[in-house]
Formats: C-alpha cells, structure tokens, sequence
C-alpha cells in the first residue's frame, strides 16, 4: 500500500470515480476534483444525492457508471469504504485510492486479497502535484 510505483501508475489514470464528490466548492471532494478535471482526467460523480457536480452527471453508485474507470477515489468515511470494496471486487474494478485522513485498514487488506492496488490515507491532488515537481 503506497508504494511509489502505485502512486505513479495511479496518476496516470485518465478515468476517476470520485465516490462522495461533494457540489460544495469548500468541500475536499469538490476542489480536488476539480484540480484533477484541469489537469486533464475526466471525472465520474458518484453521488446519488446529486444528478450533476463539476459539470458532470453523477451516479447512484459505482455499478450504474457507463464506463469501467480507471481509478476510484474515495472521499467517503471509514466505515463505507468496506462496501466500496465490495462493489469494486464485483465490477472488477483495480485501483482504489483514499483520501488523506480515511483509513480502513481491514477493507485495505481485503481488496488487496482481491487484487485490487490501494492507496489509502494521501491526498491524489498533492501526489498528482508532487509528481509534476519531480
């Protein structure tokens, strides 16, 4: 887990579910996703309280995106991210990012029994950054 050859291979991701994208420009999940979109990658809302964030439709959940993403990030609170998992393991998704300050380390453990790459507990927007200055 955050091993710096997943950080780099997870930033080349060109597709991002953002699980719990926020319409709050305040909110992490909206200004850091919206740096991602300026930068190239294209968003996928997960939400299902939204029908549209950044200029994007949002989605119910991960099952209901019209394509396989590339990257899941997750802005969600440690007690969801197991279910996430679940989801992720059944759509045969592989990548599964977490934002800085959630941390689940038991759902890490299993999707990563599950073949799932994880990154957990770092911000994608300093990384991505970080990446840029190297």
């Amino acid at each position: 887990m955050n091993e710096p050859e997943i950080l780099r291979s997870m930033l080349s991701a060109r597709t991002i579910a953002v699980v719990g994208l926020s319409d709050r420009p305040d909110r992490p999940s909206h200004y850091v996703s919206e740096y991602m979109q300026q930068h190239g990658y294209t968003i996928y809302p997960v939400n299902p309280a939204l029908t549209e964030v950044l200029g994007e439709k949002s989605y119910a959940s991960l099952s209901d995106l019209p394509v396989k993403p590339d990257l899941v990030n997750v802005f969600r609170v440690p007690s969801l991210i197991p279910g996430i998992v679940d989801e992720m393991l059944m759509l045969g998704l592989t990548d599964i990012w977490v934002q800085q300050g959630i941390v689940n380390r038991e759902a890490a453990i299993h999707a990563e029994q599950g073949g799932i790459r994880v990154v957990m507990d770092r911000c994608i927007m300093v990384e991505h950054r970080n990446a840029r200055l190297a």
